[in-house]
């Protein structure tokens, strides 16, 4: 079925006449019931009674004839919406993040992005972390915007730091943790722990995840599956957990406590190449702009 068939009906539709259906199209006679015979043939209906004098809609013709002015319709309407357009003047960009606290981090990046360049449309996905990297090698992605991964992963992408994002004790305003304004790592022995499943977590999360484990028996970790999880358990006093600053929300039922002695995690984008790619260009150094004000 095409839009040239079911022009075709509606005009005889109209006209209950195959010769003026045919004139009005610019098309010739035969043309128009050829395709009349094809579409009847495609329904597995009859749409017209044809005598050599008369033409009449049947009842199954009458029944498809909303359906082919709304198929039309919308055909029409996809076609004016590009009426004028210049060919590329809508440029895509296509972003894939770990999760979706990453991508909140975006608005103000994407607004300046707007400001330097209104033609840009973003197109912002949340991808398992299994998948992310291979969208972006097959060109499914322009940028992955995340942490760096450590040095023996190996991915056919460059890489260009961001930020640098501190770590974060995270905890319940009842835990005895939230009284003090920094902590280090021994002083959350003996804690129960609320953690990432392995699989799903970022290098810096990974590392001090293993060194806080040690000796903790089973009964006192609680595995989530993401950032979001974690905090609800921590809001819930189920226990500890160790974060990136931006992934613990600004909320007075959740305490955020600087940890000393812990490295700061690097976050960025990961992209194939900036060669004939304006749009990630700009991307990028909006993105520097408002991380280092």
């Amino acid at each position: 079925m095409n839009t040239f068939q079911l022009s075709c009906f509606l005009a005889v539709a109209e006209y209950l006449n195959f010769a003026k259906a045919a004139q009005q199209l610019h098309v010739t006679h035969p043309a128009v019931s050829q395709q009349i015979q094809s579409l009847e043939k495609e329904l597995n209906v009859k749409l017209f009674q044809r005598t050599t004098r008369s033409v009449r809609i049947t009842e199954e013709g009458k029944a498809f004839l909303r359906d082919a002015q709304q198929i039309v319709a919308i055909s029409e309407r996809a076609k004016k919406r590009f009426d004028g357009v210049i060919p590329g003047n809508i440029q895509t960009l296509s972003l894939g993040c770990y999760n979706f606290p990453c991508m909140f981090l975006l608005p103000d990046v994407l607004k300046q992005l707007r400001t330097v360049s209104p033609n840009i449309h973003p197109r912002l996905q949340v991808i398992p972390f299994q998948h992310i990297y291979q969208m972006l090698e097959e060109g499914d992605l322009d940028a992955v915007v995340g942490f760096k991964e450590p040095p023996g992963i190996k991915l056919h992408a460059l890489y260009k730091e961001i930020t640098q994002v501190p770590m974060v004790c995270v905890c319940s305003p009842q835990n005895d943790l939230s009284k003090q304004s920094e902590v280090s790592l021994p002083m959350l022995c003996n804690q129960k722990l609320v953690l990432f499943v392995p699989s799903k977590t970022i290098p810096p999360i990974a590392q001090l995840q293993g060194q806080l484990i040690g000796d903790t028996a089973p009964s006192d970790l609680y595995f989530c599956e993401s950032a979001e999880a974690i905090t609800v358990l921590v809001m819930a006093n189920y226990g500890i957990s160790i974060l990136p600053s931006f992934l613990v929300p600004d909320i007075p039922m959740i305490c955020r406590i600087p940890l000393k002695d812990v490295q700061t995690a690097s976050f960025g984008i990961y992209y194939k190449s900036l060669q004939e790619n304006q749009e990630l260009k700009k991307f990028i150094q909006c993105a520097k702009d408002c991380f280092q004000t």
